[in-house]
């Protein structure tokens, strides 16, 4: 079992930034690709990014394409996703995930066997 518990989120202007971190116990991370999803009311969960296990790969969505940055640091056992120059279309509950298969595309929820309980993050002026 892995526990993760995501933190940083909060409120920002559209334009500002924000860095959200995954903190994982019970396993070591180093064995599950990293995601983070976010979901808005009414709508699936949505990929946002993604990193490969040694932190080599990284993957993002067209809509955070450019303006954001996924890192890890398996000694720490933590996994964040930077977020910059934030739009209104951006305000979601954002989770991170751990899959450990290695077939399976990084983008897909179904992937990922354990995620966190999610924190807010809410872009308006």
């Amino acid at each position: 079992q892995v526990q993760l518990v995501e933190s940083g989120g909060g409120w920002v202007p559209p334009g500002g930034s924000l860095r959200l971190s995954c903190a994982a116990s019970g396993r070591s991370l180093s064995n599950y690709r990293m995601g983070w999803f976010r979901r808005t009311p009414g709508k699936e969960r949505e990929f946002v990014a993604a990193v490969s296990r040694n932190g080599e790969a990284t993957y993002y969505a067209d809509s955070v394409k450019g303006r954001s940055a996924i890192s890890r640091d398996n000694r720490k056992n933590t996994v964040s996703l930077q977020l910059n120059n934030l739009k209104p279309e951006d305000t979601a509950v954002y989770f991170c995930a751990a899959d450990p298969s290695r077939f399976g595309h990084y983008s897909r929820p179904g992937n990922y066997d354990y995620w966190g309980q999610g924190t807010q993050v809410t872009v308006s002026a």
